[in-house]
């Protein structure tokens, strides 16, 4: 699977998980993925099929068992918590099936947070925030408290605040679970206008194979293993 313009690269990668006393879940089992720069991949598989699991471990949230992560030519797996944090905070956006927003800030203040320790003025910051709003379509939530948001407008939040960063790579965890078909179909455009002229990646799973479209390239996962269908 290796590729020149790979961003990132996994090999061989495992996680096992222990159920009950005696039982392992093989999570991941023995996997390599290339993530290439300039595309959008999508990762389709049924619930269960390890495609949460293997965003996390990419993503350096969890640890695998066995192999390597190589970006930049360096094993991230080696890395400990505070050089993992700094690289995600500086190189990735992650959209988390489950929103992750902060439920007494507004919406426009859950986009803003990750830039407040950079250098920006608050004034920067909160123009591009608003332009991200207005382009996943719910500029007019502007100031409402997340937690007064429904299910799909909280998604939306979590996806403009992983894209004001401006990451190298994108990891999103069924960005259209909690969305109608056309504002579904509007944030998938958006995801991929994110790699077209940029040096970046997106990186979608879902369990709705209707959007391989969208996608340049297409792994199957099924018991811990990918399979390529497209690209």
């Amino acid at each position: 699977m290796s590729d020149d313009n790979s961003l990132l690269k996994g090999r061989n990668l495992t996680r096992r998980f222990q159920r009950g006393k005696n039982e392992i879940i093989l999570a991941l089992n023995d996997t390599d993925l290339d993530i290439q720069r300039s595309k959008l991949t999508m990762i389709f598989g049924p619930s269960g099929s390890g495609k949460t699991t293997l965003l996390n471990v990419l993503s350096g949230l969890d640890t695998p068992d066995e192999g390597r992560i190589i970006w930049d030519n360096v094993n991230i797996v080696e890395w400990d918590e505070d050089r993992l944090s700094h690289w995600r905070s500086q190189a990735i956006g992650f959209v988390f099936q489950t929103f992750e927003v902060i439920p007494n800030l507004t919406a426009l203040e859950n986009v803003m947070v990750p830039l407040y320790p950079s250098k920006l003025k608050t004034s920067e910051i909160k123009v591009d925030a608003l332009s991200l709003l207005k382009q996943v379509g719910i500029f007019d939530t502007t100031n409402e408290r997340a937690r007064r948001l429904s299910g799909g407008e909280q998604q939306r939040v979590a996806l403009a605040r992983a894209l004001i960063t401006k990451p190298k790579l994108v990891f999103a965890d069924e960005p259209t679970g909690n969305l109608d078909e056309d504002t579904g179909r509007k944030v998938l455009e958006l995801l991929r206008r994110q790699t077209r002229g940029h040096d970046r990646a997106v990186v979608v799973v879902s369990h709705n194979q209707s959007l391989q479209s969208y996608a340049d390239i297409v792994y199957e996962m099924r018991q811990g293993k990918l399979s390529k269908t497209k690209g």
